[in-house]
């Protein structure tokens, strides 16, 4: 992991509230696994000072050989609307890549995975998808989102495999959850990202075959040192009794830590 100056290449609103952003530097040529992420300096505008704290943000997609990354983000504060506002040109202080990501050789060779996201929780999936169907695993994609006005990459997972879309509105696709269609998909490994809630339900009804879940956790500094990410494991036999889901996340084997 390195701290550079990343330069904006490109900047889209591709739903309601969010974005798509391209950023190049060194650091898309150290992204090892899909769901890493990295942790941005929000710059301040004319007269206003950047906020304190970094923003975590997963990578969606990685393009190393034009040094190239994709996040997606939505716009929920003070922090997100700067960043939104940042255009080609600009550069950004980017800390990254960080975390342990989801792991892609868990599929057996020629098997087929299940992704389950929600909301902001897609993005990284993405990045996965195109990984695991480079390997020619045959992926799945269940997402959900709160309406159509919502929905962004749809047609990006669809040219990757089977991929239905879920609103709680009925607007687009399925209206329910994302838990609903579970059970009618085929899969050796499942993976899935999104809200807690979620989460929890996904792990509630994935019991039987392998489940990776990656965390959304508010961070301070993004590599182990603040603690302000932990949660408790659930081993009692493990004597630290956390992870810090910066460093030791944020995907994690369903079951190894509380979804709390």
């Amino acid at each position: 992991m390195i701290q550079e100056e990343m330069v904006v290449t490109a900047q889209t609103k591709i739903a309601d509230g969010v974005f798509e952003l391209r950023l190049s530097g060194r650091i898309a040529t150290l992204v090892t696994e899909p769901g890493q992420f990295v942790h941005m300096r929000v710059p301040g505008e004319s007269g206003m000072l950047s906020p304190v704290l970094r923003r975590p943000i997963s990578i969606c997609s990685v393009d190393p050989a034009h040094r190239e990354l994709t996040l997606i983000y939505r716009v929920v504060g003070l922090g997100s609307q700067l960043l939104s506002n940042t255009c080609p040109g600009m550069k950004i202080d980017v800390f990254g890549p960080l975390g342990h990501g989801f792991p892609v050789d868990e599929v057996p060779a020629g098997g087929r995975a299940l992704m389950i996201g929600g909301g902001v929780g897609v993005p990284p999936l993405y990045g996965l998808a195109e990984a695991l169907t480079d390997r020619g695993i045959e992926v799945t994609h269940i997402l959900g989102f709160r309406s159509d006005k919502d929905i962004f990459y749809e047609a990006q997972f669809a040219a990757l495999g089977e991929t239905v879309i879920f609103t709680d509105d009925g607007s687009h696709g399925r209206k329910g959850l994302v838990t609903d269609a579970i059970g009618e998909a085929a899969y050796d490994v499942a993976y899935a990202c999104g809200p807690l809630p979620m989460l929890k339900a996904v792990q509630n009804v994935i019991t039987e075959k392998p489940l990776f879940v990656s965390m959304e956790q508010r961070m301070g500094c993004g590599f182990g040192a603040c603690l302000a990410c932990a949660v408790h494991t659930t081993d009692a036999q493990d004597h630290k009794g956390y992870r810090r889901v910066c460093c030791d996340g944020p995907v994690f084997r369903a079951g190894e830590v509380e979804l709390c």
